[in-house]
């Protein structure tokens, strides 16, 4: 095993590292659905690749390492990652969701297990003494994102994971916007977290796939028969080439938040701003929690201009920053969350939390920041009525 005591090495050389057999300094791609079997009964660990393969395994043992949970899981998507999670409950099951989450959790929780008698309510994760007063018998966990999506809402994750604990109740905490180099949930108490692997893990925009970390034994058996029993598994190749992206992932993180400090403050300070929401900005809302759960405030930004300004035609004006969905990736993306990340979620309850139409989502890339910025302020020049 090799000798290191920081995340940066761990990225590299953790989990289950090259090939024994043959030297390879990279695990093999085990390209294959079953495996011979030396008799009834008797097999080198693996039977079919559904229940377990061995490039899949090499990166189940490294996101457990990196997040220091017990054991990890990985999936074909992020949203079947978080499937698996929910369907660790059951009927008459109530979760707490913070009030910001990404609309696919939304949509899965009302439109699929709300008709299998699994029911959530939408609270505000920040107010303790409130989200304690909201517990009932029914609750069964509490499902966080810090920052949440995608106003960047920050919660004290080591209260939320201690206040389910004082219940009896499973603490879960999407990590995808911060990842295992910026925050570690479980350090902080967790029981689950989980990541869409497609954004920052991965990095470069070419793979869908979903990650869970147990911080439990119990809780790691059950989840590894869902995996096999849903069968949501992420393929040999794509456990590769995730393996690949984390390897880079601090020096690829490093130059984000970089950028995205550079791009908030410019933003707070532009005319046609009217407010800026990023973790990393002294008087964003839980900046101090933040500063204490997490290295820093990441790299995602969320934006909205004054009236006089016309949004669809700021994103038809961009050049070189990309109209799409998703985040994470080295390029700089924008999006609508209403039109868009978050159209699931019904316009009341998005008004509710604050989803407004003006809103605008950035995910900083690792290009110049000058050319960032500069497509910005032309687009947003091009948008004043």
């Amino acid at each position: 095993m090799a000798n290191y005591n920081n995340i940066e090495s761990a990225l590299i050389h953790g989990g289950i590292y090259g090939d024994k057999l043959t030297g390879a300094v990279n695990i093999p791609i085990y390209q294959t659905s079953t495996y011979e079997q030396q008799g009834l009964g008797h097999n080198k660990g693996y039977e079919y690749s559904r229940t377990g393969n061995p490039t899949r395994a090499a990166l189940e043992a490294l996101i457990a390492e990196l997040e220091h949970g017990t054991a990890g899981f990985a999936f074909a998507s992020g949203m079947a990652a978080i499937t698996a999670v929910l369907s660790l409950f059951k009927t008459g099951d109530r979760i707490i969701i913070s009030s910001n989450v990404y609309g696919g959790t939304f949509r899965i929780l009302n439109k699929v297990f709300n008709n299998f008698g699994i029911t959530y309510s939408i609270e505000d994760t920040t107010n303790l003494q409130a989200l304690e007063d909201k517990i009932a018998p029914d609750v069964k966990a509490i499902f966080v994102e810090s920052p949440a999506n995608p106003l960047l809402t920050i919660t004290d994750l080591a209260a939320v994971s201690a206040l389910a604990k004082r219940h009896g109740i499973l603490s879960i905490v999407d990590n995808t916007f911060m990842t295992p180099y910026l925050q570690r949930p479980i350090e902080l108490g967790a029981d689950i977290v989980i990541h869409s692997a497609t954004k920052y893990l991965g990095g470069h925009s070419d793979l869908i796939a979903g990650l869970v970390v147990a911080n439990d034994s119990q809780l790691a058996d059950r989840l590894a028969f869902l995996q096999n029993a849903t069968g949501g598994v992420l393929q040999p190749f794509d456990s590769f080439l995730l393996i690949r992206g984390i390897k880079t992932l601090s020096v690829r993180m490093d130059r984000h938040v970089e950028n995205a400090v550079k791009a908030a403050e410019h933003l707070k300070k532009h005319r046609a701003v009217k407010r800026v929401y990023y973790p990393g900005l002294p008087d964003a809302q839980g900046y101090e929690v933040n500063r204490r759960q997490a290295k820093n405030g990441g790299a995602m930004i969320s934006f909205e201009l004054y009236e006089n300004y016309e949004i669809e035609k700021f994103f038809a004006s961009l050049k070189f920053v990309a109209l799409a969905e998703s985040l994470g990736g080295v390029e700089s993306l924008v999006c609508h969350p209403a039109s868009m990340t978050h159209a699931s979620i019904p316009y009341e309850t998005r008004q509710k939390v604050g989803i407004t139409d003006g809103l605008i989502r950035l995910s900083i890339g690792i290009e110049n920041i000058d050319d960032i910025l500069a497509d910005l302020d032309q687009a947003i020049a091009e948008s004043e009525e």
